[in-house]
């Protein structure tokens, strides 16, 4: 089943064919609109040409910055992610041999997927969490224990970036991720 998390044709297209596309999405996704982060990915292609991790790490930082940060920007901090996006595709190149799936793929277990993910630039553990239930939910890559290392995140419901499906389910994580964050601020006051 095609993702569809970006909201927008084309980029989810990406996002569904390219596995580093799927990555840099996810790195993408902070501090930013959540379908705007995943839609990066389809910019960088258009705009550089390819999503080739060997291309993008080997790019001009400068000229690949300004790629990024040209608006539409694929981030809030296009320069920024730039340098970001540019040091995760080294690590795909030189430690999984340009195929970011790799990272996944070859992990047996959901506690290897957690290690490998938050070895990652940008990937901490609530994002390497988020990840593999992604991973699991909608690409079906289920490494053994993996609902154990995803904790909730592994639940039905509406969560997170791995509950959307469509615009629908969308809405309900944006409205979970909003019921969170009042629970926090009122738990703190």
């Amino acid at each position: 089943m095609p993702l569809q998390i970006a909201q927008d044709a084309h980029a989810d297209q990406v996002l569904t064919e390219n596995p580093f596309a799927l990555l840099a999405g996810m790195m993408l996704d902070q501090q930013f609109p959540m379908e705007r982060a995943f839609a990066g990915p389809a910019k960088v292609l258009d705009r550089f040409g390819t999503l080739d991790p060997a291309a993008i790490a080997d790019a001009d930082p400068e000229a690949f910055a300004e790629l990024c940060a040209t608006p539409p920007a694929i981030h809030r901090y296009g320069r920024s992610m730039a340098g970001r996006l540019q040091a995760l595709a080294r690590i795909v190149v030189n430690e999984y041999d340009g195929d970011a799936s790799r990272i996944w793929t070859e992990a047996s277990t959901g506690e290897a997927l957690m290690k490998r993910l938050t070895a990652l630039p940008g990937f901490g553990e609530q994002k390497a969490k988020i990840f593999t239930a992604l991973l699991a939910k909608q690409l079906d890559v289920k490494p053994r224990g993996w609902t154990t290392v995803v904790g909730d995140y592994g639940r039905k419901g509406f969560r997170s970036v791995a509950d959307v499906v469509d615009a629908e389910s969308l809405a309900k994580v944006r409205a979970f991720k909003k019921e969170q964050k009042k629970a926090a601020r009122q738990a703190g006051a």
